[in-house]
């Protein structure tokens, strides 16, 4: 069982070496691993800083675009209004403009009916007038042709005129 057991000078030589390799690691292989890791570590927190920073531009830009796309949106309402109320004023001045010739032209046609129509009384009349004439003309020479019938015709003409 002596094998089992290490003797004092055993257990006193193995801590030693035990504390020197504790101090030698300490200074030249725990520095260089602690300070690496520090490094990683910051490295790491500056990228979910920068994650995080990024989250909020992006958020930032979308609320952005949210509200240039409802402006846009906005504008594009607008100028479509105004087109339409262009459109409808446009189309309410064609028909008005359109009504308005229709009158002058229905005037004008009017005033040249009623000339047409005024010259055509005119003529009716002068050809009214010139049968008539003849007629009474012819019918004078024919009824007239004696003294008696002359007499007569007189008298007839007499008596109306006192009538009226």
């Amino acid at each position: 069982m002596d094998l089992l057991t290490p003797g004092p000078g055993l257990i006193i030589w193995q801590a030693f070496i035990f504390l020197l390799l504790i101090i030698l690691l300490a200074k030249l292989a725990w520095k260089p691993i602690l300070g690496s890791l520090k490094e990683r570590e910051q490295s790491i927190q500056h990228a979910l800083d920068a994650a995080e920073q990024a989250k909020k531009e992006m958020a930032n830009l979308k609320a952005e675009n949210e509200s240039l796309l409802r402006e846009a949106r906005e504008e594009r309402d607008k100028i479509l209004k105004t087109a339409r109320e262009a459109a409808n004023r446009l189309h309410d001045e064609a028909q008005a403009d359109a009504k308005k010739n229709a009158d002058k032209i229905i005037e004008d046609a009017k005033a040249i009916i009623q000339t047409e129509k005024n010259a055509a009384l005119r003529d009716v009349k002068a050809q009214v007038a010139a049968f008539s004439l003849e007629v009474a003309e012819k019918l004078i020479k024919k009824n007239l042709a004696d003294d008696k019938a002359q007499k007569e015709l007189a008298e007839t003409y007499i008596k109306e005129l006192k009538l009226n």
